[in-house]
């Protein structure tokens, strides 16, 4: 009998590789997808595909969306700075309607591939405040991948999973430590280097730093 198939959404960062790391763990046969979206650095990418490969995804595959041609983000146009100090309300690095273009390449692929799932790696808890990473809009867009697809209307529609999206980042950490992952090959930060080191500064270095301490586990990062 063949294993039943998942598209899992792979940024690079610790949270989408536990949430990979689960995937394996229901002997899903997973298939890394990574979007190439206009971003300010490739370091990501590089690291998106070290998780794929060292846990174990069938197949990587990275597309191609050009976000930064609309603009409106730190973390596509470079000439917004990436804050480096908490601040209210949703932050300049918000990209817009990102997570549903992700999540709408993701159940595409996952339609060709006749896959019963889509894991995504959001979080409500530990996070920079985004919409899209909330557990009423995983909802929203599970319904709309049951009404607006064929393997939906046909009464077989994906399953959109996000196992970490009420889990501290502490939790997260556990959780993927205990299932194997190495968190020294993941990169979160904002404005990483070439190399993949980390600002230290920017939101998702400061919630991961915390997370590594709450878990009471040494930070594997690379600084610069």
């Amino acid at each position: 009998m063949s294993q039943i198939r998942a598209v899992v959404l792979v940024s690079g960062g610790l949270d989408s590789a536990t949430a990979l790391a689960l995937a394996r763990r229901q002997g899903l046969e997973c298939y890394a997808l990574s979007v190439a979206y206009g971003q300010r650095h490739e370091a990501e990418l590089a690291a998106a595909a070290r998780v794929a490969s060292a846990l174990g995804a069938r197949e990587h595959r990275v597309m191609q969306v050009d976000l930064a041609g609309i603009g409106g983000s730190a973390l596509t146009d470079p000439s917004i700075a990436v804050p480096e100090a908490p601040s209210e309300g949703i932050p300049v690095t918000y990209v817009p309607a990102r997570n549903t273009i992700l999540l709408s390449l993701a159940l595409a692929w996952a339609e060709v591939l006749e896959a019963g799932h889509i894991f995504v790696g959001v979080n409500a808890l530990d996070y920079s405040g985004y919409p899209d990473c909330r557990p009423e809009y995983v909802e929203a867009f599970a319904q709309l991948a049951r009404l607006a697809t064929k393997a939906g209307v046909q009464g077989s529609p994906c399953r959109i999973e996000a196992p970490l999206i009420e889990w501290t980042k502490a939790r997260i950490i556990r959780e993927g430590m205990a299932l194997g992952v190495d968190y020294g090959m993941t990169v979160s930060c904002y404005q990483a280097d070439r190399e993949g080191r980390a600002c230290g500064r920017c939101d998702a270095c400061r919630l991961r730093r915390a997370g590594f301490e709450a878990a009471g586990v040494p930070d594997p990062t690379r600084y610069q």
